[in-house]
């Protein structure tokens, strides 16, 4: 048997002999319609058994019922919490959650496919959106929510952070101090990515205060991904660098790190230490277990949402949040097993 086809607004028009606004305007009560009209339409309505899509509503209402959010990419450990824990708050705050993935970190159109045409609010991963489309949303009022980054133009729009400064430089340390590493190497992350920058700070700042000399040559770009560090470390020992420790940027950086000195030969810890930052679900799978920083992202990305929403409510709510990140050590820096998941906070 044919299935019954599902009534439309232009059914419900025909029957009650007015226009398609007419039956908008009645279902969504967006402006005064005569009563003997209201009547008509209410009659057709039941008499085809017409249900207004809930899309329909909302967009009369200016509302959509969705909030956006804008990342690099959707794979890797890293965004694995953090979607999830953005799509429980939304679902917690009865919000669909929309995801586009910008391969280019600043694609060649300032607009992005989501925003204020389509979603009640955006949530922005670092790099996803020009700065000019950040500042054209922030004056039209757009409830937008900035992640791992800081406004442009000192704008005051909400965003969360992790405290990478502090926790780069003990992390360090921890290398010179316990292990007397001190060629010590840093794979930097995406270009302008703010976290890199913050954690070089306190890779600079950890050398300076043990009086060891900055190196150039030391540094190189690992662009936060297992392959690009992977190839960095390679060219690095065939051009014979000498190098006791890396400084990865991240954990996807450091398993490639660790995995281009193993193919060259090369022990973990014992010739190298490999640490990382992030403090991902693999780290401590990991062989050896991955010495790291440990960033609640999981609370970050809650926190997040709860300010967008907080924004789209019209309710005061902090406008800058940084976590704190921990030291978690494992034996990928040299310690023993014994010292596995050992911590220390950063202020």
């Amino acid at each position: 048997m044919m299935q019954k086809r599902r009534a439309t607004i232009t059914d419900v028009a025909r029957l009650a002999g007015v226009s398609i606004a007419t039956v908008s305007r009645v279902v969504n009560g967006t402006a005064p319609v005569a009563p003997d009209t209201v009547r008509r339409v209410e009659e057709a309505i039941a008499q085809l058994g017409y249900k207004p899509h809930s899309a329909a509503r909302k967009l009369a209402g200016r509302r959509s019922g969705a909030i956006g959010l804008l990342l690099p990419e959707v794979a890797g450990d890293f965004f694995f919490p953090l979607v999830r824990s953005i799509a429980e708050a939304a679902r917690a705050n009865e919000y669909d959650l929309l995801i586009h993935v910008a391969s280019d970190p600043q694609e060649e159109s300032l607009s992005a496919p989501l925003g204020d045409h389509n979603v009640d609010g955006l949530l922005v991963f670092t790099g996803r959106l020009h700065d000019d489309e950040i500042a054209r949303l922030h004056r039209l009022g757009f409830p937008l929510v900035l992640l791992f980054r800081t406004p442009p133009d000192a704008l005051p729009i909400p965003y969360v952070m992790f405290e990478n400064q502090e926790g780069a430089r003990r992390l360090v340390e921890h290398l010179i101090l316990v292990h007397g590493r001190r060629r010590i190497a840093f794979l930097r992350g995406p270009e302008g990515n703010e976290e890199s920058a913050w954690r070089e700070q306190g890779y600079r700042a950890a050398l300076q205060a043990h009086a060891i000399p900055f190196d150039p040559n030391l540094v190189g770009m690992g662009g936060f991904h297992q392959q690009m560090a992977r190839d960095v470390i390679h060219s690095w020992l065939l051009e014979g660098l000498h190098f006791d420790a890396v400084f990865a940027g991240d954990d996807e950086a450091a398993m490639g790190a660790m995995e281009a000195l193993r193919r060259a030969g090369k022990r973990v810890p014992e010739d190298v230490a490999v640490v990382g930052f992030d403090d991902v679900s693999f780290s401590r799978l990991l062989n050896p277990p991955l010495t790291t920083v440990r960033a609640p992202i999981e609370a970050a990305a809650t926190e997040a949402a709860q300010m967008l929403f907080a924004q789209i409510a019209g309710v005061h709510h902090p406008t800058a949040v940084t976590f704190p990140t921990e030291l978690v050590i494992r034996q990928s820096c040299g310690c023993p097993a014994h010292s596995d998941q050992g911590s220390e906070q950063s202020p």
